[in-house]
């Protein structure tokens, strides 16, 4: 999870500030000068709020961007619709490290832009990363339902004694397929080819 950059806060930390030091000098209690501080630590107060609802958040499955104090604003992109993620920094963003970073999905919107994000590369790393885990995940989960699959298949063909020997190749190939995915142990793989040839 990341923030918008610390640097939106500078502004309104100044209106504070300079809202205390009016109070000062036109005098607290006597003059009303309460009034210029009050109204500059409460605008500050609101800018704090609202940069700290203004989140991105990378998960297993998804991009999560959350906005907005009064009126919540969310947006999602799947992991598995991200085509590229990219970022940049300007001269100033590189002194205080915020940036500006890209993501380009299959959806017809297109790029989502993210602006004044606090570290934009770690962000960037770590949808990049978050794609990587989520595709091996993915691959996983599709060579053990293949295995899955296999097996039945390879029961159903040992019972009835039809096999053909295009047939046993096309099942090798799986087999071999299934073990280069891990999906199957060298064990397995083993025992699964021979009793596939009939050993």
């Amino acid at each position: 999870m990341t923030y918008s950059s610390w640097t939106l806060l500078v502004l309104p930390v100044l209106i504070a500030l300079a809202g205390i030091v009016a109070a000062y000098f036109i005098g607290f209690f006597d003059h009303y000068g309460w009034i210029a501080a009050v109204v500059g630590i409460l605008y500050f107060l609101w800018k704090y709020m609202d940069w700290k609802v203004n989140i991105w958040v990378v998960t297993n499955f998804r991009v999560i961007d959350e906005s907005g104090l009064l009126s919540h604003h969310a947006k999602e992109s799947p992991l598995d619709k991200i085509n590229n993620v990219s970022y940049d920094m300007a001269p100033l963003g590189r002194i205080f490290n915020y940036g500006h970073v890209e993501i380009q999905t299959a959806a017809e919107v297109g790029a989502t832009d993210y602006y004044n994000v606090n570290h934009p590369r770690r962000l960037k790393d770590t949808i990049t990363a978050a794609q990587s885990d989520y595709k091996a995940f993915q691959s996983t989960a599709q060579a053990r339902q293949m295995a899955a699959a296999f097996h039945e298949s390879l029961g159903q063909a040992g019972g009835s004694g039809h096999a053909t020997p295009a047939g046993i190749a096309a099942e090798l190939e799986k087999l071999f397929d299934l073990k280069q995915k891990g999906a199957l142990t060298e064990e397995e793989y083993l025992k699964a080819k021979n009793r596939l040839l009939g050993h």
